[in-house]
């Protein structure tokens, strides 16, 4: 038997030692991570919903989780209300790859986008590429241009200074411009504006896009900044709804598929890329989809509580001390961590309920 391939492979690699033998709040997918996290690092967050808990959890931990666009003179309770602190700086959820990459070129290269500002129904006008930033709203078009100048000065200094770059992978539909191709993170008149369209278009990205949208956003933060490491993760959060004529379930393992494909592909590509696997290990079939709230979308307290013990074990020094295992009986039981988690994409669902 010693010419077996397998006969040396170890117990993470087989079903059976590292699955069906372990409880399912015990399985652990993140194996031998690239790096680690040094308290002294700045880790920066981008991306979907999800991303959310990684910087929760860092901080709570005594990481430096670092927020160039941090409200700094404003009180806790206005900080919160006005989504400083969510990620590294106010560009709210970047669910696409080419979100993200578009706000690089417009931080870093001066892209200039043709859409300035978007007016809500009660006169107010917000940023079409932020639109929920700032709940009140702009009183015109110029305070909108105004704060998105300085929030790119706050974006600049996240993808200069950061040594590391966590950024979650959300979704591959989005709408778009077709006046000069912008990718907004909501369908213009879900939170602002009117949709067009002559003026708007949906687009459903496909596996070459994301991969090359990605590839490009990669080298051009490493050329910036060479010594920056990045981390992938894939929401494990179901789309909230599809614009395709097609049953939601279906989309969404699009999707994700897509997003899934192409982490691994720049991981697989990159020494400084590595993916950490928070989609596996809400959604695989271990779990039996007991790390869901009854709408079998949102992510419940035990399921965010397994994936974190999980992180901080692969990237910690800390190896998973001080974040318990919590048992399926506890998935009811409420963790304010959790519920204070910032989605635009529900804006969908509120704009037609």
């Amino acid at each position: 038997m010693s010419d077996n391939p397998y006969s040396n492979i170890r117990d993470h690699q087989m079903w059976r030692r590292a699955v069906s033998r372990v409880d399912p709040h015990m399985v652990d997918p993140a194996v031998d991570p690239k790096f680690t996290l040094d308290r002294n690092d700045r880790i920066a967050t981008a991306g979907s919903c999800f991303a959310q808990h990684i910087s929760k959890k860092l901080s709570s931990l005594g990481f430096n989780y670092f927020v160039p666009e941090a409200g700094v003179g404003l009180d806790d309770a206005t900080r919160g209300r006005r989504n400083y602190g969510v990620f590294s700086a106010r560009y709210g959820n970047l669910y696409t790859v080419h979100q993200l990459h578009q706000l690089f070129r417009e931080a870093m290269e001066g892209a200039r986008l043709r859409d300035s500002a978007w007016r809500r129904d009660d006169g107010r006008y917000v940023d079409p590429y932020r639109p929920t930033i700032e709940p009140e709203g702009f009183g015109t078009r110029e305070e909108v241009e105004a704060a998105r100048e300085e929030h790119l000065a706050h974006v600049r200094r996240v993808f200069e200074e950061c040594d590391v770059f966590v950024f979650t992978l959300g979704l591959t539909e989005a709408w778009r411009s077709r006046r000069d191709g912008a990718v907004f993170p909501l369908a213009p008149g879900v939170a602002g504006g009117r949709f067009d369209p002559d003026a708007h278009e949906f687009h459903n990205f496909t596996i070459d896009e994301v991969r090359s949208e990605l590839a490009g956003f990669v080298a051009a933060l490493r050329d910036l900044n060479p010594k920056v490491n990045i981390l992938l993760t894939v929401s494990p959060v179901p789309l909230i709804a599809t614009y395709e004529n097609r049953h939601v379930l279906v989309s969404t393992t699009y999707s994700k598929s897509v997003l899934r494909v192409a982490a691994q592909e720049a991981c697989d590509a990159h020494a400084f890329i590595d993916y950490f696997p928070s989609y596996e290990i809400i959604t695989g079939s271990p779990t039996g989809g007991m790390y869901f709230e009854e709408d079998s979308r949102e992510v419940n307290a035990a399921g965010v509580a397994h994936a974190m013990r999980a992180f901080v074990r692969a990237y910690t020094a800390e190896g998973g001390q001080g974040v318990a295992p919590v048992p399926p009986a506890a998935a009811s039981e409420a963790w304010q961590a959790a519920a204070d988690i910032v989605c635009d994409e529900e804006e969908i669902e509120r704009s037609i309920s």
